[in-house]
């Protein structure tokens, strides 16, 4: 009796070693991409994007989830990471902020060759797996970014944008956002408008991720309905498990389903046990959910370091990946299985999104109606009631008074 009380103890340390041993041996394998990481945010932040400053140093920064060597110690493979700008620049400065965020992305790979390796391509990911290196992809968070511009759309893609969050949290002129479903923001596009619509083509003909996480349930839809490959939610959950509304509910899973796209898991405690407090079990049973409603095709992981306050217990930083995985082994998920998480489910996606694509195709060319445009910080040239015509319209009234004024003159 009192044997059997003692070997249970050891009998769990040794599953649990044996689970994470496992995880390990996958993962060398197979390492993880991850589709979310705001660390480019806390550079401006911490350093006002000075890459230089010893601080920065990515070997040794400290208070961040995210350096070089929990980057190591996770398995981490890819990231995308986040471009982000807040909603308070939309109409005002969004575009040089974003600028500014891709090159810092940018200068980061070039400062650390040994560790990143920028890509642009699936195959480029699979080029740094094969070199040890980290697939370092540019995700802009935030329709806001392109300032309503097919133009900028297609200008951030030839600096490196491979996905495009639709929206952040704010309507734009063209797509709501999730807190139109919480009675927070007034729905303006009712999923989008006709000029969003042009925006997921263009990204289609393209070969740029839509990304759906932040947007309303009708701007999901919406999408997966009319784009022509799948889309990707780079950090969301499961609604069913947790009833925020930033998470993916099951009907929307079906339709991700359907379209073989991809949602990958957010691990912001709020969205995963929509308290302040969540443990790393709790983020298994999204993807547990996802897995059970979308298939296993549809799962991922995009934990939100660096841009979340709160994150699970058990999930402290991106080197505690390979927990994550000994939890999913130990619920039974299979080795195919955990490996599509990991990254086959991605690639296949994003593979996906470049056999779509034409850039041969002519490229989308209608404006936003001048209507829709908001903000008072900006002109309208192009435009038929634009600030150039109205200049024009103005000479000639006053070329017409002129002869008038003249006669009076001379009365």
């Amino acid at each position: 009796m009192w044997t059997r009380w003692w070997l249970w103890p050891l009998v769990a340390v040794c599953t649990a070693d044996f689970f994470r041993d496992e995880a390990e041996r996958i993962m060398r394998d197979s390492p993880v991409i991850d589709g979310h990481n705001d660390l480019p945010w806390q550079l401006l932040g911490m350093f006002n994007n000075r890459l230089q400053d010893a601080r920065a140093n990515l070997t040794t920064l400290a208070d961040t989830h995210t350096n070089i060597p929990k980057l190591r110690a996770g398995f981490v493979g890819g990231q995308f990471w986040s471009v982000y700008t807040p909603c308070d620049t939309q109409n005002k400065d969004a575009v040089r902020r974003t600028l500014e965020q891709m090159d810092v992305v940018h200068r980061m790979c070039q400062m650390y060759p040994e560790t990143f390796l920028y890509v642009t391509s699936s195959a480029g990911i699979r080029q740094a797996f094969r070199e040890g290196k980290v697939a370092s992809l540019i995700g802009v968070e935030g329709g806001h970014s392109i300032d309503s511009s097919l133009g900028v759309l297609r200008a951030l893609y030839q600096l490196g944008m491979r996905y495009l969050t639709l929206t952040h949290n704010c309507n734009t002129p063209w797509a709501d956002n999730w807190l139109v479903d919480t009675g927070d923001s007034k729905p303006q596009s009712q999923g989008l408008s006709p000029f969003g619509q042009r925006v997921v083509k263009e990204l289609n003909r393209l070969g740029v991720l839509i990304d759906l996480a932040h947007v309303s349930v009708a701007t999901m839809k919406a999408t997966l309905q009319l784009s022509r490959a799948p889309v990707i939610f780079s950090h969301s959950s499961a609604y069913s498990v947790c009833a925020s509304r930033r998470n993916v509910p099951d009907d929307v899973l079906r339709l991700v389903k359907q379209t073989d796209s991809l949602v990958m898991v957010n691990f912001y405690n709020n969205y995963i046990s929509c308290t302040n407090k969540a443990n790393l079990s709790q983020v298994a049973d999204h993807l547990d959910h996802i897995k059970e409603v979308a298939g296993a095709r549809a799962v991922g992981f995009g934990g939100d370091f660096d841009g979340v306050s709160r994150v699970p217990e058990g999930l402290e930083d991106v080197s505690k990946y390979p927990d994550l995985i000994a939890e999913l082994l130990r619920r039974n998920w299979t080795e195919a299985e955990v490996k599509g998480a990991l990254a086959n489910n991605l690639l296949r996606v994003f593979e996906a999104v470049e056999q779509a694509s034409n850039p041969t195709q002519a490229p989308e060319e209608e404006p936003i109606p001048r209507d829709e445009l908001g903000g008072s910080c900006r002109t309208y040239y192009g435009y038929p009631s634009g600030a150039s015509n109205l200049h024009r319209q103005w000479g000639f009234l006053l070329a017409s008074l002129a002869p008038l004024v003249l006669c009076l003159c001379l009365l």
